[in-house]
């Protein structure tokens, strides 16, 4: 007897084998019985036929409560009508743990305000699990991807004694007497290291302390941040696009039952395939503006500008050339027209708002620090980040892939909140 995990049943077919798992689901049609059965990795029907076991093992199943720990044993089926394609015909079943008869989430439906309280046990359910797969998948690709172009994973620090985009969403934290924060992006560390190691990459969390109750926003989130020495404008936005196309591929590959649980339709996901569309600030301001909204020209785009815009295309789209002074201070203006900075945001279609925000970093000694100034920084606080431009400053230029976002645009989620295992929103911190 071999010891098998449901995500690879499909090799065992006609084989006896065991799985250790959870019970998930039951029910009873006389001298036939059905459970399923939950392992971490997937979902599977095991069927007990009264006949073809012993009757103690059939027995059992009715004294087994939900989320009881069990090691089934048995031989695998193919069974066209499940969702797996597979099935185990039990033999027999060893209770680990029978758990209490109080299991708190039913397979009813239940309000998001109640699971969100049990999200320590809301995450065994089929969709949640399906959901979080897919993101351990999109993780992957990422890292696979950016390896296989040369870049060069190099943390950076989550506690920080300065602000990287603004004083005004940080959460501030006593460090041996003196003022540090968590970390808003690891961008500013990452261009130390691009002029150490050329390609770099920092994957982590990073915080916000923005008070917004948005579906797109969470106070802690992960970010993948890429750097590049000798890299421009162009050339970032080419590496965004073929990352997006790398991980919508790889989703549509690796994950169809996923998908197929979640409904999603995966011919919106086919669609993602280079190139995409850009669409200057300018004209996306003419957009919104016929639209209705208010956002005039200078001012950042709303999630609900982002929604109209990703509205008018079937791929991601690059909305580029920002005002300067609606972008961060070390984003570099574009010297044929400096009012504007090299900088895009790509924004996910079916209205999934920005997934990533980039751009070719200020590189001249003299006008970071006149940045530096304008935004009231401290510059001594910048000072190894103004060092930077003071030994073998390079063009260089990087972007921010918001995790979580692009989890919830590829499994069409209408929350953020399902696409972490335990999200961190505007006063809610538990569990």
């Amino acid at each position: 007897m071999i010891d098998i995990s449901i995500s690879e049943v499909g090799k065992y077919e006609n084989e006896k084998v065991c799985i250790k798992g959870w019970l998930y689901n039951q029910r009873s049609s006389g001298k036939i019985k059905f459970m399923i059965i939950r392992d971490g990795t997937g979902f599977l029907q095991g069927t007990l036929v009264k006949s073809e076991m012993e009757e103690k093992y059939f027995d059992m199943l009715d004294d087994l409560n939900y989320e009881s720990s069990i090691i089934v044993e048995g031989e695998i089926k193919s069974e066209k009508r499940a969702p797996s394609g597979y099935e185990m015909l039990v033999k027999t079943i060893q209770v680990v743990h029978n758990a209490e008869k109080d299991y708190p989430i039913s397979l009813k439906k239940h309000g998001v305000g109640f699971l969100m309280n049990y999200r320590h046990l809301w995450m065994r359910t089929q969709r949640q699990n399906a959901i979080l797969r897919i993101r351990t998948e999109i993780v992957k690709i990422i890292h696979n991807f950016l390896n296989q172009k040369g870049f060069c994973l190099v943390e950076s620090p989550i506690l920080t004694p300065a602000a990287c985009e603004g004083t005004t969403t940080l959460f501030e934290t006593d460090y041996f007497g003196d003022k540090a924060y968590l970390t808003q992006s690891g961008q500013l560390y990452n261009e130390a290291s691009a002029m150490a190691f050329g390609k770099v990459y920092c994957f982590g969390p990073t915080f916000r302390a923005e008070k917004s109750k948005t579906r797109r926003h969470l106070m802690e989130f992960w970010m993948v941040e890429p750097e590049a020495a000798y890299f421009d404008f162009q050339d970032n936005n080419k590496l965004q696009e073929e990352m997006i196309v790398a991980i919508a591929k790889h989703v549509l590959e690796h994950c169809p039952l996923e998908l197929k649980i979640l409904e999603r339709d995966t011919s919106m996901l086919e669609n993602i395939q280079a190139p995409f569309p850009y669409l200057s600030y300018d004209d996306a301001i003419k957009v919104i503006q016929k639209k209705g909204s208010d956002t005039q020209w200078g001012d950042d785009l709303s999630g609900e500008d982002e929604t109209i815009i990703s509205g008018q295309y079937k791929k991601p789209v690059f909305i580029h050339h920002f005002p300067t002074k609606c972008k961060a201070f070390y984003m570099k203006p574009d010297p044929e027209r400096p009012e504007t900075v090299l900088g895009a945001d790509l924004i996910a279609p079916e209205g999934f708002g920005e997934i990533i925000g980039g751009g070719q970093r200020i590189d001249d000694y003299k006008l970071i620090k006149e940045r530096i100034k304008e935004f009231n920084l401290p510059e001594d606080d910048y000072q190894w980040y103004i060092d930077l431009r003071k030994y073998g400053s390079v063009p260089h230029s990087g972007f921010g892939l918001g995790i979580e976002r692009t989890v919830a645009w590829i499994c069409n989620l209408p929350h953020i909140r399902e696409t972490i295992p335990f999200p961190r929103m505007l006063n809610k911190i538990y569990p």
